[in-house]
């Protein structure tokens, strides 16, 4: 197969458009690839603040002193959660009829401890953040984020975090 020219009937990609460093030329080579008419779909996260389950472990970390604000324009897991960027993005790379949603999900976890168990194993930004903490920095940012989390959480301990996802297609 001769990639520069091969084309195919329909592109489906999970989160991955947020983190382009250059999300303009990653859009525009989605649609060389589609055939006339072929279809997008994609997934992106939404704005930080529809995403507590994401948006609290770096806040405290922020707001504690351990890491700098992040950049909110650099690439990264909201970097297309400006209202109407997603869309944009697909129209200027020659996307036609072009949808973007907003879906809200919840995530459920037992509680605080595994919540930044997976957190610590999913986002390695927060693990490095975290692993060079001392024990009593690592306290300080848990009780933080127990505050932030208060809304979210049960009787039990249990969390049922929020959550939101732009789900966006497009037409070739």
């Amino acid at each position: 197969i001769d990639l520069e020219t091969a084309t195919v009937d329909a592109v489906v990609c999970r989160w991955g458009l947020m983190f382009a460093t250059d999300g303009g030329a990653a859009g525009r080579e989605m649609r060389r690839v589609l055939r006339p008419g072929g279809r997008l779909a994609l997934a992106a996260w939404d704005a930080p603040e529809r995403n507590p389950w994401a948006a609290i472990p770096s806040r405290a970390l922020v707001e504690l002193g351990h890491v700098e604000p992040p950049d909110p324009a650099a690439p990264g897991m909201f970097g297309l959660a400006e209202p109407g960027r997603l869309k944009e993005l697909l129209q200027d790379a020659g996307f036609t009829e072009v949808v973007v949603t907003s879906v809200d999900l919840t995530g459920q976890r037992p509680s605080v401890a595994s919540w930044l168990e997976e957190t610590r194993d999913l986002s390695r930004p927060f693990e490095d953040a975290c692993r060079g903490l001392s024990s009593e920095a690592w306290e300080a940012v848990v009780q933080r984020i127990r505050e932030l989390a208060a809304p979210f959480t049960g009787a039990d301990g249990s969390l049922r975090l929020p959550a939101a996802s732009l789900a966006a297609s497009a037409s070739a």
